[in-house]
């Protein structure tokens, strides 16, 4: 009581501005959506962006409050949502009317956060540690990683298949690999990271040991069978789909036999670009989508201003 801080936290759940389920349900649909209903998560003030959809933020806050508070719910229901499910091809007249897509005409192509390539590697390659909690494991230093306060113990450089979250953080000596892919630094919050594709992202996926570490992990685990058969296998393990019979000839046509050959397979399904930026397929069959529950907010799931994803 005496330092102020419960008078605070009962301020912000009691404002009638509801700006704390506001801003909260606003991260949860930028996580989701890539961006947010409020552009600037970190400023909903004066200087901040203005909502795009200022009624289905003022309605998801409301439900939000009124579901008990459940981040899970609300997940659930922006998932079910005819928003979260459409395509991200746009037609020809919402990609005219809106090209930056704020008005949700479609799902925004959004590229894998940094830990998310890291963990989907390993994920692909049958080495990630689902345990959760632990000790962080030790940032694992390159010869060219030096200098003032550099820690005296390198750790592994399969980060021991932990998922990222649990790699120590150095302020000094950020992870390559990682910070390529916009990993923000830990010396300042970010509300919103960015999202750039520039030349060193491919170098990274091409010529980083952890990405060839990860490819031959990859094709040493793949089962025995013949091309056909692993190739199937490459394709569901890493990107969750089948091989077209385009991709089918063309592994066909390399026909790899040995170990080796299998990895550089496995490592240029890394690099292909559907593996760290995530696409809505137009052929997923809308009645596949699981029903919306009966309490989550009408707005999300049936307003025509919002975009729909398969996942």
């Amino acid at each position: 009581e005496g330092s102020g801080r419960l008078a605070l936290a009962r301020s912000l759940v009691d404002s009638p501005t509801a700006i704390l389920q506001r801003v909260w349900v606003n991260r949860n649909w930028q996580w989701m959506f890539g961006r947010g209903i409020v552009a600037t998560p970190d400023d909903f003030g004066a200087m901040g962006a203005e909502p795009t959809h200022p009624a289905l933020l003022d309605d998801l806050a409301t439900w939000f409050a009124a579901s008990g508070w459940s981040t899970k719910e609300l997940v659930r229901a922006i998932c079910l949502s005819d928003a979260y499910r459409r395509s991200t091809a746009p037609t020809p007249s919402a990609a005219e009317r809106d090209p930056a897509n704020e008005l949700l005409a479609r799902m925004s192509v959004r590229r894998l956060e940094a830990e998310e390539i890291r963990d989907g590697l390993l994920a692909a390659s049958g080495e990630l540690d689902p345990t959760r909690f632990g000790p962080p494991v030790p940032l694992h230093l390159t010869e060219f990683m030096r200098g003032r306060g550099r820690p005296s113990e390198s750790g592994p450089l399969d980060g021991r298949g932990r998922r990222s979250i649990y790699l120590a953080v150095r302020r000094n000596f950020p992870h390559p690999f990682l910070t390529a892919f916009d990993m923000p630094s830990p010396a300042t919050c970010r509300g919103r990271r960015t999202s750039a594709n520039v030349p060193a992202q491919a170098l990274a996926m091409l010529n980083d040991p952890f990405v060839e570490g990860r490819a031959a992990a990859f094709a040493a685990s793949l089962a025995p069978g013949d091309v056909d058969a692993r190739t199937r296998e490459v394709w569901l393990r890493a990107l969750g789909r089948a091989p077209s019979a385009a991709e089918l000839d063309a592994i066909r046509a390399l026909a790899p036999e040995t170990g080796a050959d299998w990895a550089d397979v496995c490592h240029t399904v890394f690099n292909l670009k559907e593996f760290v930026f995530l696409r809505c397929r137009d052929d997923a069959p809308a009645s596949s989508a699981p029903a919306r529950p009966a309490s989550s907010p009408g707005g999300v799931a049936s307003s025509p201003a919002m975009v729909a994803r398969s996942t």
